[in-house]
């Protein structure tokens, strides 16, 4: 499997697979055939992650070929990272108490011989084996592979789901605060309390057309329990109703500036920001960082070749210019935590996509789910 770092390759992996494989989505998504095959499923959470492409491009292509009803599936699975975020903007305290224990936990168990040994791969478990090892090497796992992961992590290993939800943010591509975090919330169950996800033998071998043997789990665990209770916030995401001449900062998650909400507009300078480990709880490994780098590396060559003023600058530096900067949100996580932490005074320009869907974050997805349609509509006239 080899992700492209480019937004050209993005566009390329967008149309291939709505041109030749999501006829099948609906019917094939939830098995795993492998690092080797993975034609059943679009493969563009990285490139959406960091706003390579975005939810309304994808959204706009499959609507090109397919009627919402036949692709109403696809569409949802697209849209449950915007939803995840608007989620966690409503309930930041989730992302502040999860780094808080994480940083208590990784002392607890820093000489545990079953932490060590889960995140080598060598357990008794063949499958998640694999897939530690198709983590480290590929940064991608498939979707229901993660939820196995994440289950046999949390109630057949035993092991603290803070540490599994920080192994993927080390690992993977497409690693979000959002996402990952309310992910594996949700498995051990705590997001939706009293529910967790118990990964079966019988499942993993129907999903992976039996590609594994020796599954030997915990089918019955209860699941997991907190006494902590978030309640959503009213917050509004304001935008200046006109344009200074300024700086515009563009962090990790925004890497298409030429689909912004904002490219009419005229910056003074536009600074690409890279966070690299020394601004962050949680370390990236080298793959994961030099993917970023690529990304920000491509957007920078992207304007240039439309003759815009930019410059790549490290997240450190932010505050030698944000007097006289907006910045496009980089939403909760590691860069927003770096400029609240700091008092870094920037004046954040917000998607319009975001500030329509994440009203109708304040319950689960479910409820969500009922306005997309309307999402939809408004942003596909």
């Amino acid at each position: 499997m080899n992700f492209g770092t480019s937004r050209a390759s993005a566009i390329e992996n967008l149309n291939r697979f709505v041109d030749q494989n999501l006829f099948e989505y609906s019917k094939l998504r939830n098995f795993d055939y492998g690092p080797d095959n993975r034609s059943n499923i679009s493969c563009l959470s990285p490139y959406i992650t960091h706003g390579v492409i975005s939810e309304l491009e994808v959204i706009k292509k499959s609507l090109s070929k397919f009627s919402f009803s036949k692709n109403e599936k696809f569409i949802q699975e697209v849209l449950w990272r915007t939803y995840w975020k608007g989620w966690l903007e409503l309930r930041p305290n989730v992302w502040t108490d999860y780094l808080n224990e994480l940083k208590k936990i990784r002392e607890e168990f820093k000489n545990n011989a079953d932490f060590k040994n889960a995140i080598d791969g060598n357990t008794n478990v063949e499958c998640f084996n694999e897939w530690v090892n198709e983590l480290k090497t590929n940064n991608y796992l498939h979707n229901h592979a993660r939820m196995w992961f994440a289950s046999i992590w949390v109630f057949t290993l035993e092991l603290p789901w803070q540490l599994g939800a920080e192994l993927f943010m080390k690992h993977l591509y497409d690693g979000d605060a959002a996402a990952n975090t309310l992910g594996w919330r949700w498995v051990a169950g705590i997001q939706t309390q009293g529910k967790n996800y118990l990964a079966s033998e019988w499942n993993i071998k129907k999903f992976t057309n039996n590609r594994f043997s020796n599954i030997k789990l915990n089918e019955n665990a209860p699941p997991k329990t907190t006494n902590k209770v978030y309640s959503a916030s009213k917050l509004e995401f304001i935008n200046p109703e006109s344009f200074e001449e300024k700086n515009l900062l563009i962090f990790e998650n925004n890497l298409s500036f030429e689909i912004t909400d904002f490219n009419n507009q005229k910056f003074k300078k536009i600074f690409l920001i890279s966070n690299k480990n020394k601004n962050r709880t949680i370390e990236l490994s080298e793959r994961v960082v030099k993917f970023k780098t690529q990304l920000i590396e491509d957007q920078k060559k992207r304007l240039e070749e439309k003759s815009i003023n930019c410059e790549i600058i490290d997240l450190s530096e932010v505050q030698n210019i944000e007097k006289n900067s907006y910045g496009l949100y980089p939403t909760i996580g590691e860069n927003l935590d770096y400029i609240k932490t700091n008092n870094i005074k920037i004046e954040f320009l917000y998607r319009k996509l975001d500030k329509f869907s994440w009203q109708y974050c304040n319950k689960g997805f479910f409820n969500f789910k009922n306005y997309i349609p309307k999402i939809i509509t408004t942003f596909n006239s």
